[in-house]
């Protein structure tokens, strides 16, 4: 029971240590923060979400994500050597993808969606616009811009979106797999 009991103390005070660190971080790239922290209930289920963080964290410092707003395709570079490249649909006129060095900042799988102009709100499933994934990188007070799946495929390659970055979803599954939060994104015009 003691054991037990000095693994939590421990993860907690790990926890809350590495949310400081990640909160740190966001604050100097000058991105908005948003963590939450899930308390383990057994000693593997620490050692699984220690692992994670490891992996996480080793993904952020060696992956780098590179949009060609004109070539309308995402680069995957994993220590600075081209890992996998895919067909993205970007942000239509008004609704421009914004350019410039930003970082993963929040990640989900299966996400709701919000109409940007109805705020009406889509739960996942097959009619969801944001398709099976959603990895964001830009938010300011109203709106968040990312790179997601899509329930309508045939509009890769297009600037059709309301800024965000639409990926077929076999492609955002395999690149949300490569990244972490805190990876760099790079959009060129």
């Amino acid at each position: 029971m003691a054991r037990n009991e000095l693994l939590s103390r421990s993860f907690m005070f790990l926890s809350f240590a590495t949310a400081s660190l990640l909160i740190a971080a966001q604050w100097q790239v000058g991105s908005p923060a948003s963590f939450s922290i899930k308390l383990p209930g057994s000693a593997s289920e620490t050692r699984m979400l220690a692992a994670h963080a490891n992996i996480s964290t080793a993904a952020a410092r060696t992956v780098r994500l590179v949009i060609d707003l004109s070539d309308r395709e995402v680069s995957v570079y994993k220590q600075d050597k081209l890992h996998a490249t895919y067909p993205v649909a970007v942000g239509q006129a008004g609704w421009e993808t914004p350019t410039g060095t930003f970082r993963v900042t929040d990640m989900e799988p299966r996400p709701n969606w919000q109409h940007p102009i109805t705020k009406q709100v889509i739960p996942p499933g097959p009619d969801n616009p944001l398709g099976s994934r959603w990895i964001g990188f830009w938010a300011d007070d109203s709106s968040q811009i990312g790179f997601h799946g899509t329930n309508q495929e045939d509009g890769i390659g297009q600037a059709i979106s309301h800024g965000c970055v639409r990926m077929l979803n076999r492609d955002i599954e395999a690149m949300f797999a490569q990244v972490a939060v805190g990876t760099t994104v790079v959009v060129k015009p």
